[in-house]
């Protein structure tokens, strides 16, 4: 991916997470509340090239309690993949959403690789398998708070 196009347009209003250890940025994340009637559909990155992200299916119906919030961009160096570094921002992100902005549900798009993870941290798959472009494939996922 081209630098650059991980700033989204609405990052200035997103919360954005992070661990560093011995001063390396280790672990990061991102979530932002979904406006009231979005179901959560959109690009995937900023730039020339952007797939198209399906809708959330409980956003899409209106069976999501609402407020909710979408995590975005969760990443982790190789060399510090295991530790608990992904947990604990994902952690983070989660207490401010549902604290802070009153969120009720969390919406997210995890590769699948990254499945078993969000799993182990009580979100459950929601919608059927698909495809970010070059990205690869996804499956939505939610938690309710």
């Amino acid at each position: 991916m081209p630098q650059g196009s991980e700033r989204l347009v609405d990052d200035d209003a997103a919360v954005h997470a992070w661990l560093e250890v011995d001063g390396t940025i280790a672990a990061v994340g991102r979530a932002h509340l979904l406006p009231a009637g979005s179901d959560g559909s959109g690009v995937d990155h900023k730039g020339p090239g952007a797939a198209t992200i399906p809708p959330f299916g409980p956003l899409a119906d209106g069976s999501a309690p609402r407020p909710a919030f979408q995590i975005r961009q969760m990443g982790t160096l190789p060399d510090h993949q295991r530790k608990g570094y992904a947990a604990t921002v994902l952690s983070e992100l989660e207490t401010l959403m549902s604290t802070d902005f009153g969120c009720k549900t969390g919406l997210l798009q995890a590769r699948h690789r990254a499945i078993p993870f969000y799993e182990s941290q009580g979100w459950a798959i929601i919608d059927e398998p698909y495809d970010i472009g070059i990205i690869g494939p996804h499956r939505s996922m939610m938690k309710h708070f």
